[in-house]
């Protein structure tokens, strides 16, 4: 039987909900610098922020509501 450290899983989650904010914001910066610069409007990107923002904020309320 492998026993699994609670550290180790919670540094697991942090690790992925910092990776999932900071792949959202680039990619806002990116949409955003791409409208803004050249003038070029990317919904691909737009898409993808608004997606990951969506899917954070449904989860919280999720997690909150169940907890």
């Amino acid at each position: 039987m492998k026993v699994i450290d609670e550290r180790f899983l919670r540094h697991r989650l942090q690790s992925s909900s910092t990776a999932g904010i900071a792949g959202g914001v680039l990619a806002g910066v990116l949409w955003f610098y791409r409208y803004y610069f050249e003038h070029r409007l990317e919904w691909d990107l737009f898409a993808v922020v608004i997606a990951i923002a969506a899917i954070k904020v449904a989860l919280m309320t999720y997690y909150r509501l169940t907890d």
